[in-house]
């Protein structure tokens, strides 16, 4: 899945610049302050891309504002640009050091001063072909939009790769910045998918998702480390993701009769773990609204129809006493079960086999139920 924002376009020229852009993008209506610190931050590597080419000073204590007089003074950049880079900067001060509300008109009418300047510099500094497209106002997402923490995440990282990229050759030519011997990044990830950290275990990596990042670590849904887990819940560790230490090793000195093998199973179970939910979102991000039950790798979308049969014997049968404890916590229909099945295995006398039961005769009634005409 690509997201596609409008300085897309860049990317043969250079690929962090408009990997940044398309942050700027997103976050214009999520959060205006964010888009304005970040515009300021944006603008200003350009300007270092830029002395760095024209062969001018180019030492890291130069503020913004000198930049600027000095391209100004030289005869590089018009009254034009020299007023929308004020423009971003004096925008971008405000932001980050004033605790007021930002308003969307704010962060558009940087917007409209970055489009300047990208198109300035792309014009002077890319290659003679290149064609600049005209100005477009951005739109509010319709779809589920990044989270503004998941925002700044992106945009640091990609401020670093910026700001390494300056150390290399940064002459804009097509040929150099496409070189596949270079790892670049690539289209934005969907909303939630970023990686915001790393979990080790013996030199094998897990990246875990944005979405995930105060996720409940279910202790059902590792068969192998249930057990392992519940133990470590109990002494406060790895109840959820975030609370799981960067490296596994060791974690098993936090409890009793549990050591390194332990971890290990348990570091192989947090990778499908991962996956299985990344499927998951995918799944929710493209059927929005619809209830949907869950058992390990497969799901079930359920109707209006099939959340109102009742959960009596007579349709389910196998599991009297699963039903008779769903009644006691007036679990009555279907449609009140919980979305993650396994979460039914904290019941007494009830095991994975049990919940797999209970999905498979859902999933049964379902295929059974003919569809009715409007």
């Amino acid at each position: 899945m690509k997201i596609q924002n409008y300085y897309h376009f860049l990317e043969p020229l250079n690929k962090e610049l408009a990997l940044i852009a398309g942050e700027l993008e997103n976050s214009i209506f999520t959060s205006p302050r964010t888009m304005l610190t970040h515009a300021r931050v944006f603008v200003e590597n350009i300007l270092q891309f830029v002395m760095k080419e024209e062969k001018l000073p180019v030492e890291s204590w130069i503020t913004l504002v000198e930049r600027i007089d000095t391209l100004s003074g030289n005869g590089y950049i018009t009254a034009e640009i020299s007023d929308a880079l004020h423009r971003v900067r004096m925008l971008g001060n405000q932001a980050a050091h004033d605790t007021r509300k930002f308003r969307y008109s704010e962060a558009l009418l940087s917007w409209e001063a970055v489009y300047l300047i990208v198109r300035w510099y792309s014009e002077t500094y890319g290659p003679v072909e290149f064609n600049f497209p005209d100005y477009q106002d951005p739109m509010p997402q319709t779809s589920e939009s990044y989270d503004i923490s998941e925002i700044e995440v992106r945009l640091g990282a990609l401020e670093v790769l910026l700001t390494t990229s300056l150390q290399e050759d940064t002459k804009m030519e097509v040929e150099a910045v496409m070189d596949d011997s270079k790892e670049r990044p690539s289209y934005p990830v969907p909303p939630g998918f970023t990686t915001i950290r790393k979990i080790i275990y013996k030199k094998k990596e897990l990246e875990v998702p944005y979405f995930l990042r105060d996720a409940f670590l279910l202790p059902q849904r590792f068969e192998r480390s249930e057990t392992f887990l519940i133990r470590l819940g109990a002494e406060q560790q790895a109840r959820i993701m975030s609370e799981l230490p960067n490296n596994l090793e060791g974690l098993s000195k936090h409890v009793k009769r549990f050591g390194e093998k332990n971890e290990e199973i348990l570091f192989g179970e947090l990778s499908n773990y991962i996956e299985e939910e990344k499927d998951r979102r995918d799944i929710m991000l493209e059927r929005p609204g619809e209830l949907l039950f869950f058992y390990k790798t497969d799901y079930l979308i359920i109707t209006e129809e099939i959340a109102a049969i009742s959960l009596t014997a007579d349709l389910f049968s196998g599991f009297p006493s699963l039903l008779k404890q769903l009644h006691e916590d007036q679990i009555e229909t279907v449609g009140q079960l919980p979305r993650e099945l396994v979460i039914l295995a904290k019941y007494d006398n009830v095991g994975l086999g049990t919940v797999k039961s209970l999905f498979d005769q859902i999933k049964t009634i379902q295929e059974n139920t003919p569809a009715t005409a409007g």
